[in-house]
Protein backbone atom coordinates (compact mmCIF):
# COMPACT_ATOMS: atom_id res chain seq x y z
CA UNK A 1 0.00 0.00 0.00
CA UNK A 2 1.25 3.47 -0.87
CA UNK A 3 2.32 5.96 1.80
CA UNK A 4 -0.55 8.41 2.22
CA UNK A 5 0.07 12.14 2.61
CA UNK A 6 -3.17 12.23 4.62
CA UNK A 7 -1.77 9.80 7.19
CA UNK A 8 1.60 11.53 7.30
CA UNK A 9 -0.05 14.84 8.08
CA UNK A 10 -2.32 13.33 10.72
CA UNK A 11 0.41 11.33 12.43
CA UNK A 12 2.72 14.33 12.67
CA UNK A 13 0.05 16.86 13.67
CA UNK A 14 -2.09 15.11 16.29
CA UNK A 15 -1.45 15.76 19.97
CA UNK A 16 -0.28 12.81 22.04
CA UNK A 17 -1.98 12.29 25.41
CA UNK A 18 -0.59 14.41 28.22
CA UNK A 19 -1.33 12.17 31.16
CA UNK A 20 0.24 9.55 33.44
CA UNK A 21 1.75 6.59 31.62
CA UNK A 22 1.42 4.02 30.21
CA UNK A 23 -0.62 5.20 27.22
CA UNK A 24 -2.78 2.83 25.18
CA UNK A 25 -3.57 3.80 21.59
CA UNK A 26 -5.74 2.33 18.83
CA UNK A 27 -5.15 2.69 15.08
CA UNK A 28 -8.49 1.98 13.37
CA UNK A 29 -7.98 0.57 9.88
CA UNK A 30 -4.19 0.70 10.08
CA UNK A 31 -3.49 -0.24 6.45
CA UNK A 32 0.26 -0.61 6.07
CA UNK A 33 0.83 0.49 9.67
CA UNK A 34 2.11 3.98 8.87
CA UNK A 35 0.12 5.84 11.54
CA UNK A 36 1.00 3.28 14.21
CA UNK A 37 4.68 3.57 13.37
CA UNK A 38 4.54 7.36 13.49
CA UNK A 39 2.83 7.25 16.88
CA UNK A 40 5.47 4.82 18.11
CA UNK A 41 8.32 7.00 16.85
CA UNK A 42 6.89 10.10 18.49
CA UNK A 43 6.13 8.30 21.77
CA UNK A 44 9.60 6.78 21.94
CA UNK A 45 11.17 10.19 21.28
CA UNK A 46 9.18 11.58 24.23
CA UNK A 47 10.33 8.65 26.40
CA UNK A 48 6.68 7.72 26.89
CA UNK A 49 5.56 4.23 27.88
CA UNK A 50 2.90 3.15 25.42
CA UNK A 51 1.15 0.32 23.61
CA UNK A 52 -0.57 0.49 20.22
CA UNK A 53 -3.20 -1.87 18.86
CA UNK A 54 -3.37 -1.62 15.06
CA UNK A 55 -6.60 -3.13 13.70
CA UNK A 56 -7.01 -3.85 9.99
CA UNK A 57 -9.85 -5.74 8.27
CA UNK A 58 -7.93 -6.74 5.12
CA UNK A 59 -5.68 -9.77 5.61
CA UNK A 60 -3.05 -8.70 3.05
CA UNK A 61 -2.83 -5.17 4.46
CA UNK A 62 -2.58 -6.56 7.99
CA UNK A 63 0.23 -8.85 6.86
CA UNK A 64 2.09 -5.91 5.36
CA UNK A 65 1.54 -3.87 8.51
CA UNK A 66 2.93 -6.73 10.58
CA UNK A 67 6.02 -6.92 8.37
CA UNK A 68 6.57 -3.18 8.60
CA UNK A 69 6.20 -3.25 12.38
CA UNK A 70 8.63 -6.15 12.76
CA UNK A 71 11.18 -4.29 10.64
CA UNK A 72 10.94 -1.23 12.91
CA UNK A 73 12.59 -0.49 16.28
CA UNK A 74 9.16 -0.38 17.97
CA UNK A 75 7.83 -3.89 17.32
CA UNK A 76 7.37 -4.78 21.04
CA UNK A 77 4.99 -1.86 21.50
CA UNK A 78 2.72 -2.45 18.48
CA UNK A 79 0.26 -5.31 18.04
CA UNK A 80 -1.26 -5.76 14.58
CA UNK A 81 -4.72 -7.35 14.74
CA UNK A 82 -6.46 -8.63 11.61
CA UNK A 83 -10.12 -7.97 12.40
CA UNK A 84 -13.19 -5.97 11.51
CA UNK A 85 -13.21 -3.02 13.94
CA UNK A 86 -16.99 -3.38 14.29
CA UNK A 87 -16.56 -6.96 15.55
CA UNK A 88 -13.47 -6.08 17.56
CA UNK A 89 -15.40 -3.39 19.44
CA UNK A 90 -17.93 -5.95 20.71
CA UNK A 91 -15.33 -7.76 22.85
CA UNK A 92 -16.06 -6.79 26.47
CA UNK A 93 -12.42 -6.43 27.47
CA UNK A 94 -11.93 -3.69 24.86
CA UNK A 95 -14.48 -1.31 26.38
CA UNK A 96 -13.12 2.07 27.52
CA UNK A 97 -9.51 1.02 27.03
CA UNK A 98 -7.81 3.59 24.80
CA UNK A 99 -6.53 7.07 25.60
CA UNK A 100 -5.91 7.93 21.93
CA UNK A 101 -7.76 6.62 18.87
CA UNK A 102 -6.56 7.51 15.38
CA UNK A 103 -8.02 6.85 11.97
CA UNK A 104 -7.48 7.77 8.34
CA UNK A 105 -10.96 6.54 7.40
CA UNK A 106 -12.29 5.51 4.02
CA UNK A 107 -14.22 8.57 2.92
CA UNK A 108 -15.03 8.37 -0.78
CA UNK A 109 -18.84 8.17 -0.71
CA UNK A 110 -21.07 7.82 -3.77
CA UNK A 111 -18.16 7.71 -6.21
CA UNK A 112 -17.01 5.14 -8.75
CA UNK A 113 -15.41 2.08 -7.23
CA UNK A 114 -11.91 0.99 -8.11
CA UNK A 115 -11.77 -2.28 -10.00
CA UNK A 116 -9.15 -3.47 -7.53
CA UNK A 117 -11.20 -4.58 -4.51
CA UNK A 118 -8.66 -3.92 -1.77
CA UNK A 119 -7.98 -0.39 -2.99
CA UNK A 120 -11.73 0.21 -3.19
CA UNK A 121 -12.23 -1.09 0.35
CA UNK A 122 -9.57 1.27 1.66
CA UNK A 123 -11.10 4.27 -0.10
CA UNK A 124 -14.87 3.85 0.34
CA UNK A 125 -17.10 4.02 3.39
CA UNK A 126 -19.03 0.82 2.65
CA UNK A 127 -17.16 -1.24 5.25
CA UNK A 128 -16.87 1.55 7.86
CA UNK A 129 -19.50 4.31 7.57
CA UNK A 130 -18.47 7.46 9.41
CA UNK A 131 -21.35 7.21 11.91
CA UNK A 132 -20.15 3.68 12.74
CA UNK A 133 -16.64 5.02 13.26
CA UNK A 134 -18.01 7.53 15.79
CA UNK A 135 -20.02 4.86 17.56
CA UNK A 136 -17.14 2.38 17.71
CA UNK A 137 -14.61 4.95 18.85
CA UNK A 138 -16.92 6.17 21.61
CA UNK A 139 -17.36 2.58 22.78
CA UNK A 140 -13.62 1.88 22.85
CA UNK A 141 -12.48 5.20 24.31
CA UNK A 142 -11.39 5.84 27.89
CA UNK A 143 -13.33 8.60 29.68
CA UNK A 144 -10.58 11.16 28.97
CA UNK A 145 -9.64 9.88 25.50
CA UNK A 146 -9.15 11.78 22.27
CA UNK A 147 -9.96 10.83 18.68
CA UNK A 148 -7.84 12.15 15.80
CA UNK A 149 -8.66 11.72 12.13
CA UNK A 150 -8.36 13.28 8.68
CA UNK A 151 -11.33 13.99 6.42
CA UNK A 152 -12.09 15.85 3.21
CA UNK A 153 -13.02 19.44 4.00
CA UNK A 154 -16.40 18.92 2.30
CA UNK A 155 -17.58 16.45 4.95
CA UNK A 156 -15.71 17.74 8.01
CA UNK A 157 -18.49 20.09 9.16
CA UNK A 158 -21.17 17.42 9.09
CA UNK A 159 -18.83 14.97 10.82
CA UNK A 160 -18.19 17.48 13.63
CA UNK A 161 -21.94 17.87 14.16
CA UNK A 162 -22.45 14.11 14.24
CA UNK A 163 -19.48 13.67 16.57
CA UNK A 164 -21.21 15.77 19.20
CA UNK A 165 -24.10 13.31 19.24
CA UNK A 166 -21.65 10.58 20.28
CA UNK A 167 -20.03 12.65 23.03
CA UNK A 168 -17.02 13.86 21.06
CA UNK A 169 -16.01 17.53 21.42
CA UNK A 170 -13.77 19.23 18.84
CA UNK A 171 -10.49 20.19 20.48
CA UNK A 172 -8.15 21.03 17.59
CA UNK A 173 -8.36 21.29 13.81
CA UNK A 174 -6.10 22.17 10.90
CA UNK A 175 -7.24 23.07 7.38
CA UNK A 176 -4.92 21.72 4.67
CA UNK A 177 -4.53 23.27 1.20
CA UNK A 178 -2.18 22.22 -1.58
CA UNK A 179 -1.15 25.87 -2.06
CA UNK A 180 -2.50 29.39 -1.59
CA UNK A 181 -4.42 29.24 -4.89
CA UNK A 182 -6.25 26.03 -4.03
CA UNK A 183 -9.23 25.62 -1.68
CA UNK A 184 -8.97 23.70 1.56
CA UNK A 185 -9.01 20.00 0.71
CA UNK A 186 -8.43 18.23 4.02
CA UNK A 187 -9.32 18.78 7.66
CA UNK A 188 -7.24 17.32 10.45
CA UNK A 189 -9.48 17.02 13.50
CA UNK A 190 -8.91 15.96 17.10
CA UNK A 191 -11.85 15.43 19.43
CA UNK A 192 -11.98 14.94 23.20
CA UNK A 193 -14.33 12.87 25.33
CA UNK A 194 -14.16 15.64 27.92
CA UNK A 195 -16.04 18.89 27.28
CA UNK A 196 -13.83 21.63 25.83
CA UNK A 197 -14.06 24.87 27.83
CA UNK A 198 -12.50 27.12 25.17
CA UNK A 199 -12.92 27.48 21.42
CA UNK A 200 -11.16 24.78 19.39
CA UNK A 201 -7.61 25.58 18.33
CA UNK A 202 -7.91 25.87 14.54
CA UNK A 203 -4.99 26.53 12.20
CA UNK A 204 -4.19 26.19 8.50
CA UNK A 205 -1.31 24.71 6.52
CA UNK A 206 -0.14 25.02 2.91
CA UNK A 207 1.66 21.98 1.54
CA UNK A 208 3.49 23.99 -1.14
CA UNK A 209 4.60 27.59 -1.58
CA UNK A 210 3.86 29.67 -4.66
CA UNK A 211 7.08 28.39 -6.26
CA UNK A 212 5.81 24.80 -6.03
CA UNK A 213 8.28 23.78 -3.33
CA UNK A 214 7.22 22.25 -0.03
CA UNK A 215 6.41 25.01 2.45
CA UNK A 216 8.57 25.53 5.50
CA UNK A 217 5.58 24.74 7.74
CA UNK A 218 5.06 21.43 5.99
CA UNK A 219 8.77 20.63 6.13
CA UNK A 220 8.93 21.45 9.82
CA UNK A 221 5.89 19.32 10.63
CA UNK A 222 7.23 16.26 8.80
CA UNK A 223 10.96 16.73 9.41
CA UNK A 224 11.15 13.67 11.68
CA UNK A 225 9.52 11.42 9.07
CA UNK A 226 10.84 12.47 5.65
CA UNK A 227 14.54 11.75 5.06
CA UNK A 228 14.68 14.46 2.39
CA UNK A 229 13.64 17.09 4.91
Amino acid sequence: MKVSTDSLLLGAWLALPAKPEPITMLDIGCGSGLLSLMLAQRSAKSCMQYHIDAVEIDSMAAMQAGQNVQASPWAPQIKVIQADILTYAKADHHVAAYQLLVCNPPYFENSLKSEESRRAQARHTDTLPLHSLLQVSAHLAAPDASLALVLPAAVAGAFQTNAGQFGWHLQRCCQISENADKPVKLSLMQFSRLPVSVSPECTSLLIRDTDGQYSQTYRHLLADFYLKF
